[in-house]
């Protein structure tokens, strides 16, 4: 009989010592969901600070994938629950003018972190400079921020704006390999065309050819090349770049039309040694 009372209470004593313990045990913390982003600028406006991301933290001519979350001062916690688009506009002394960019849609995996993509057709200078204005609905209830932007020039050849030969205003820019390697890159690039001086729409069923030659090694190329193809009807162009050694590389290109058509770009002879359009690459 005593060993049974001991027993009941060595039994009740553990389970208030472990509900104790859940008790008091500390909160998890929360996680970052910006870990290995770099915060490019914060927009703001009476209710919540919008914070944009990057991985370098710097915006540069040409393609940008950003990220952003939207703070509420109030509750110093950020939304779950946005839709959001935005507006890009590049202001000059005599005209203004945006630039491709694609939806913002919430990051898969992601609770406070939302995402898109713009593309910078030309980089800011002293007579004219990029904002960026935010439109964004949290239940039913509309708000909007807007704030100046620093758009550096790229260093090497990323972005190509252009009038084809069927008058239209295209734009095609280089998106990955963002690290190129002395083997077969996979190659993605975003053409896009202006329908007016706001507005810009992917274009369907084209085909970008590539032809990669090293100036410096007596313009050679490189085998098993693969020209870029439209993967989904809206999306990017697709194909395999290789690359045989390190070094400086210009990749000439050709843009032709659903019927084949060359609407820009020129081919690679021994009178013609580069093509109008093309892209650079070091590493």
């Amino acid at each position: 009989m005593k060993n049974f009372k001991f027993l009941s209470v060595l039994i009740l004593a553990i389970t208030f010592f472990s509900c104790s313990s859940d008790h008091d045990a500390a909160p998890e913390p929360p996680v970052d969901e910006t870990s290995g982003l770099v915060k490019i600028k914060e927009l703001s406006n009476d209710t919540h600070i919008i914070e944009l991301y990057s991985e370098t933290g710097i915006l540069t001519q040409g393609y940008n994938q950003i990220s952003l979350r939207i703070k509420d001062k109030a509750t110093n916690t950020f939304v779950t629950n946005a839709s959001l688009n935005w507006i890009p506009i590049m202001n000059m002394p005599e005209m203004q003018h945006s630039c491709p960019r694609s939806a913002i849609e919430k990051i898969s995996g992601k609770q406070t972190l939302y995402g898109g993509d713009i593309i910078f057709q030309m980089a800011q200078n002293d007579t004219a400079a990029w904002e960026l204005q935010i439109n964004y609905t949290i239940k039913d209830i509309k708000y909007s921020a807007k704030s100046d932007i620093a758009v550096t020039a790229s260093q090497k050849r990323t972005i190509n704006s252009f009038t084809g030969n069927d008058g239209v205003r295209y734009i095609l820019a280089y998106i990955s390999p963002k690290t190129p390697k002395v083997a077969l890159n996979n190659m993605t690039v975003a053409l896009y065309k202006m329908q007016d001086m706001m507005t810009f729409a992917a274009v369907d069923n084209f085909k970008v050819k590539i032809d990669p030659r090293m100036p410096s090694m007596g313009n050679h190329s490189s085998p098993n090349n693969t020209d870029l193809l439209q993967s989904s009807l809206g999306g990017t162009y697709n194909g395999k770049l290789s690359l045989t050694m390190t070094g400086y590389w210009k990749i000439n290109l050709q843009l032709l039309n659903a019927s084949g058509e060359v609407l820009k770009g020129e081919d690679f002879t021994t009178e013609n040694l580069q093509s109008s359009l093309f892209f650079e690459v070091e590493f």
